[in-house]
């Protein structure tokens, strides 16, 4: 969906000046097209995306992980966001938080709403914890309060959103 494109971009636009020593990383959209993809029903309409998960190590950005593919599935985050085999790599929740508040501004400017965020169950007290994450929560932006299991644990390596278009 062009709109979602638009939003995609405007928000790493907004994220250059908020966390600029950041790069981010695209996992599953949809295709050109529409249609299938393989265990991603929800993308089919071009208005779902999902973005891996910024990791750190203290303050400086670790992107060694962000390679690997569909193996990317078979990485495991603790309930406190560290990764668990390396317990010094963390989830980066104030980034998180700020691409979400740059996705939401740039929803707004394109005629889209953020309709829902899909993030582990077990990281979202974390997430909120952050000076972005309570701004998140402030916003009214929904999180997915339980999941199936399977989906759960598969959303601890990156962050779901799915996007809405707003009625004239």
């Amino acid at each position: 969906n062009s709109k979602l494109y638009n939003t995609i971009m405007d928000s790493y636009l907004e994220c250059e000046k908020t966390c600029p020593e950041v790069k981010f990383r695209i996992m599953e959209c949809a295709d050109a097209s529409g249609g299938k993809i393989l265990f991603h029903k929800t993308h089919r309409t071009g208005l779902s995306v999902d973005f891996l998960v910024p990791k750190k190590n203290d303050e400086r950005q670790i992107r060694i992980y962000d390679g690997l593919g569909l193996a990317h599935y078979l990485l495991d985050f603790d309930s406190e966001g560290c990764l668990s085999i390396d317990q010094e790599v963390s989830i980066d929740f104030e980034t998180v938080g700020k691409h979400i508040i740059a996705l939401d501004n740039a929803a707004k400017k394109n005629g889209l709403a953020i309709s829902k965020v899909i993030l582990k169950i077990d990281l979202k007290d974390d997430f909120y914890k952050t000076k972005s994450g309570k701004e998140v929560k402030k916003r009214g932006i929904y999180f997915a309060k339980s999941l199936p299991a399977s989906t759960d644990n598969m959303h601890d390596d990156h962050y779901h959103i799915d996007f809405k278009i707003l009625k004239k």
